[in-house]
């Protein structure tokens, strides 16, 4: 049985938009905890250049709408942290499950990528979903 987490990113005190979304979008691709990224997928975005999609889709957001939040209001991506019991799971199954997960969370309206660690006894997946839709006309909620 997993146990699961939502958290919200936002940008800190002295981090940039920019900074904050690479951060945590980096270290969830961590190849020494993804297996050299074998266990990474994503819809509607291409892991190695998400951050930056994630930060055109904001950009596309504020220019169509012409809303804007504070910064340290916005919440810029979401998070899921999905834990599963050592020896539960594969990291494939693991991959698979987070997958389905985000792609009903999200219900297909926002980008996000599914990087499973296997660095420590319990496989577990961050889940990163930008908090704008895919047509950049609204934010989660």
């Amino acid at each position: 049985m997993a146990t699961t987490t939502l958290l919200q990113r936002h940008a800190g005190e002295g981090e940039t938009i920019a900074e904050a979304i690479r951060d945590c979008l980096d270290y969830g691709k961590d190849p020494e905890k993804t297996e050299r990224g074998k266990y990474i997928s994503a819809y509607e975005c291409d892991p190695a250049t998400v951050a930056d999609e994630f930060l055109l889709a904001k950009a596309s957001y504020a220019a169509m709408t012409g809303r804007e939040q504070k910064k340290e209001n916005d919440v810029l991506c979401y998070q899921i942290r999905q834990s599963f019991y050592p020896g539960e799971i594969t990291p494939k199954e693991a991959n698979r499950i987070g997958y389905e997960l985000a792609m009903r969370w999200t219900k297909g309206r926002h980008a996000f990528i599914v990087t499973t660690h296997t660095d420590k006894q319990h496989i577990h997946c961050h889940i990163y979903y930008n908090s704008t839709t895919l047509d950049c006309t609204r934010k989660f909620r």
